[in-house]
């Protein structure tokens, strides 16, 4: 993917951006996201007591999970700041787990370029209105406002 200039990032504020590819959350996943972070109850990891002792029907992704994936759908997705040596997550200014994903659903990312901040010390800071969607479902899995960083080195001075 071709990087794009900040002037072009500052063109795009107020646009959607890009759609991600649709990605399959698989029981594997949810079993290692549940190894990696302690967290195996078991509407996550028992596929028939879920399906006994649940609305779902089956196991659900965790909301961190789907979450997590925001980063592998971005770069699949949004093309790379020029000149951005690295980026790192800032935060969310708001979140919101609206449905749960089953095991098996497929999920994508629609992503709104909602602000860009350039800031003299060369960081970066943009912010995506983010909506994880769930295929074959009205409610999305999650709503958020994303907060990123990007580094790029400040221009030198000619002296």
């Amino acid at each position: 993917m071709k990087p794009v200039s900040l002037e072009q990032l500052l063109s795009g504020v107020g646009k959607e951006v890009g759609v991600s590819p649709w990605r399959e959350v698989t029981q594997t996943m949810i079993d290692q996201f549940a190894d990696a972070t302690d967290d195996h109850q078991f509407i996550h990891c028992d596929p028939e007591r879920a399906v006994r002792e649940t609305p779902f029907g089956g196991t659900i992704a965790h909301g961190f999970l789907t979450l997590s994936l925001l980063s592998a759908m971005t770069y699949e997705t949004i093309p790379p700041l020029e000149g951005g040596d690295m980026g790192i997550n800032q935060g969310f200014e708001s979140l919101k787990f609206v449905a749960p994903v089953k095991t098996g659903a497929r999920i994508r990312t629609r992503f709104v370029l909602a602000d860009v901040k350039a800031r003299p010390s060369g960081w970066v800071q943009v912010a995506h209105d983010v909506t994880i969607e769930i295929e074959d479902s009205k409610k999305p899995a999650l709503t958020a406002r994303w907060l990123t960083l990007t580094y790029v080195e400040p221009a030198k001075e000619a002296g």
